[in-house]
């Protein structure tokens, strides 16, 4: 009985303009991306495999095309990413950071991130809730609690007079947002 060797990549003809395309097409109908991350898969594809082509890879045209065409809308990757990230708790700033890590650009993010600056508080008192600090505790922290408390929520990307707000305040009692 003969074991069939699988294929991996150095068996595979390099690729030309057509597989190139459809090696973007097959990406964007599988993960939600950004035009970035779409070029930065077609640049590992190429250097896994190699280019038939005489002329340079038409990356640029094919990831502006799937964008052209709303395969990818890194406007609307950021709005799903901010709220799903501020519904885990986050804040502006790490939610910042995380799209600038998914490639996305400043004005593609703003309108999200505007978004999730108008749900800090409520977005502070889920990550509290979740970690049970500050009104969540179940007891009074001590000073060292607190302030493990406060550094939970600064690296949660929260500004720190929110964070001090909730980190600091006595279990049971939620703090008014119109304070802050």
């Amino acid at each position: 009985m003969a074991v069939e060797r699988r294929r991996n990549s150095r068996d595979r003809p390099p690729l030309d303009a057509a597989a190139l395309e459809a090696l973007a097409l097959f990406y964007v109908a599988r993960y939600a991306t950004t035009r970035s991350k779409l070029a930065r898969y077609l640049e590992r594809k190429l250097r896994e495999r190699g280019w038939s082509g005489s002329e340079a890879p038409p990356i640029e045209r094919i990831v502006g095309r799937a964008g052209s065409l709303g395969y990818v809308d890194d406007r609307a990757f950021a709005a799903a990413r901010a709220a799903a990230l501020a519904g885990r708790g986050y804040g502006e700033r790490r939610i910042r950071e995380a799209l600038r890590a998914a490639g996305i650009e400043e004005e593609d993010s703003l309108p999200a991130r505007r978004s999730v600056r108008g749900e800090a508080w409520q977005s502070a008192l889920r990550l509290a809730e979740r970690r049970r600090i500050g009104p969540f505790a179940s007891g009074i922290p001590d000073r060292a609690a607190a302030q493990k408390a406060l550094a939970i929520l600064l690296r949660a990307g929260h500004p720190p007079d929110l964070a001090r707000r909730v980190a600091y305040a006595p279990p049971g009692e939620i703090p008014e947002p119109d304070e802050a």
